[in-house]
């Protein structure tokens, strides 16, 4: 939950919302989940609580949150990555630019393939071992439906085991610079087959402590990515 780190002064309010819009469409906070309680969020974002109401309430106003009041109120999550349709990828490519894909990807790979290469050089407690074998199977195992989100947590625990909140926080925002380009693709059958053994291979490489292996299994990985989204875009 790096994603929800102290945000600057000068611009709290617009931070804040930066920050919990990150955590929902990453799906941190999944649909039908409710935020952390306000006064936490509040102390984990360094902000006053009447600066994260005005964020919620933006949020909630967009379609992202509804507040519910009462014993088991708070700020729900709403949102669903819409479902694929002809054309989306297209718009979201226009939207973003085909200039700014390619500097997103390469930002991608070299914060993943960077973040893999430290956890696979840290000394991992039986702890984190075992957070990562978990993020691994929970991948494996999702539905097509929520396959994206799980996809997205095994690749943000490999930035949060480092211990480090600025590579996590940079892999989270690789991550969301294509996220709405990875939403417009259908979930593929051999896609994920093909992704399940990549995974296990960066798994593998940074329990066993090999750095250079993991570098090359995310770098193999995000390549494949890569791909696929320029193969639907030609």
């Amino acid at each position: 939950m790096s994603l929800l780190r102290p945000v600057r002064a000068g611009n709290a309010f617009e931070e804040t919302v930066e920050r919990l819009l990150q955590a929902v469409k990453l799906g941190v906070v999944a649909h039908g989940e409710k935020l952390p309680p306000e006064r936490e969020l509040a102390a984990r974002l360094g902000i006053s609580r009447v600066t994260l109401r005005e964020a919620i309430r933006a949020l909630q106003e967009a379609g992202y949150l509804d507040v519910r009041r009462g014993r088991y109120g708070g700020a729900f999550v709403v949102y669903r990555p819409p479902s694929p349709r002809k054309g989306d990828l297209r718009r979201a490519l226009t939207r973003m630019g085909e200039d700014e894909l390619e500097d997103a990807l390469t930002f991608r790979m070299a914060v993943e393939c960077g973040a893999a290469r430290v956890l696979a050089t840290t000394e991992l407690t039986p702890g984190r071992r075992e957070t990562l074998k978990a993020r691994l199977a929970e991948v494996n195992d999702a539905a097509p439906a929520d396959y994206r989100r799980r996809d997205i947590a095994f690749h943000l625990a490999i930035a949060e085991l480092t211990g480090s909140p600025l590579l996590a926080a940079a892999c989270a925002d690789a991550r969301l610079r294509v996220t709405d380009l990875l939403n417009a693709i259908p979930v593929l059958g051999p896609n994920i087959e093909h992704a399940a053994v990549q995974h296990a291979a960066i798994a593998a490489a940074i329990l066993d402590g090999d750095p250079e292996a993991a570098g090359r299994a995310v770098a193999e990985h995000l390549e494949g990515t890569a791909a696929l989204l320029r193969g639907f875009l030609a």
